[in-house]
């Protein structure tokens, strides 16, 4: 049989304003080169010819490619990706479509959506026969999705034990396969000068207990926009962020190392087993991110923050086939998606 073919998808270009976690310093900036592309007959836009790299080495285009490629899938396994997209009615006139069809994910995490009603899209309906959204209370905010070729056996909205439900919708889905648990999430920021860290505190002494009740039954599988630069590698500038910056405190950052790590003493009638952050484990040194600020030119002096990650129980890493950030997928959103493939069936 021939080889499969690379999925592609051609798009238009766009860029807007946005806002989340903003950098005190700067680095050097890229330079960029631009042509005029004529995408259609009624408009011309912006696109890049060259792309230029910041220090770290990722792209610093600022709206998506006019062609998106993806090597083919790996064999016997299922593609997961996540992707913040800072609303999708923005997103979705930014090139949402050309990445969803060239990536073809096999499962398709949706974080900030801000859709107030389950959204009716011909090209999501069709890709995807199994859709759960979960909708904040508040008007066009937060949201979750998880988009699935894969019908789970439960579906679940809800993070058990936590004192305040309303504040948990649109934050969290969780599916059942036979195998396995996909977690998806969109974490409590802690808000600009920390004012939201003790409803952060509330929601990660319960999802740590919850996630972990989980990994007592199946594996999980945890994906999102996590809200967390773990360590000093995960965002560009750490010292002048530290303690002062939400995802880079003292408090959140040791929520998270808890989480992988297991508790200090834990109770052997509870589980404690150990999960990983795939991306780190598989790129111990790199400085790669997934988010950066529409302002300042954050995209362009490469300052940014690794907020999205996949982590995983530790029994089941060795069936991941691939993890990487899609740099390029920029400018829909001011996220990158990130993608994992793991070994077939969940």
């Amino acid at each position: 049989m021939p080889p499969k073919r690379a999925a592609s998808s051609k798009r238009k270009a766009d860029a807007s304003e946005s806002e989340d976690h903003e950098e005190g310093a700067s680095s050097k900036a890229g330079t960029k080169k631009t042509k005029k592309a004529k995408v259609d007959s009624k408009q011309t836009v912006e696109t890049s010819s060259v792309p230029s790299v910041a220090a770290n080495g990722q792209p610093t285009n600022k709206v998506l490619p006019v062609t998106i490629t993806f090597p083919p899938k790996t064999s016997d396994s299922v593609r997961i990706a996540s992707w913040n997209i800072c609303g999708l009615a923005a997103s979705q006139k930014k090139g949402f479509k050309y990445y969803v069809e060239a990536e073809d994910p096999d499962i398709l995490i949706l974080t900030e959506t801000k859709v107030n009603d389950e959204p009716v899209d011909p090209a999501l309906t069709t890709r995807f026969p199994h859709r759960y959204w979960s909708i904040s209370s508040k008007k066009t905010y937060s949201g979750t999705a998880v988009l699935s070729k894969v019908k789970p056996l439960n579906v679940d909205k809800t993070l058990p034990g936590h004192p305040d439900p309303e504040s948990v919708k649109g934050r969290i889905i969780t599916l059942e396969f036979e195998g396995c648990y996909v977690v998806a999430t969109y974490v409590v920021n802690a808000g600009q000068g920390l004012k939201t860290m003790d409803a952060k505190k509330t929601w990660n002494k319960h999802f740590d207990a919850y996630i972990r009740e989980l990994d007592t039954k199946k594996p999980v599988i945890w994906g999102g926009d996590l809200n967390v630069a773990p360590t000093a590698l995960d965002l560009a500038n750490p010292k002048p962020n530290w303690n002062k910056t939400p995802g880079y405190t003292e408090e959140e950052t040791s929520a998270y190392a808890r989480i992988l790590n297991g508790p200090s003493h834990p109770d052997p009638s509870e589980g404690a087993n150990k999960f990983v952050d795939v991306w780190r484990q598989r790129n111990p040194e790199l400085r790669h991110y997934t988010y950066w600020g529409y302002r300042f030119n954050a995209r362009q002096k490469g300052i940014g923050w690794r907020l999205d990650m996949f982590v995983l129980s530790e029994r089941i890493v060795d069936r991941v086939k691939m993890c990487e950030i899609r740099s390029d997928i920029y400018g829909a959103s001011d996220h990158c998606p990130l993608v994992l493939e793991v070994q077939a069936p969940l």
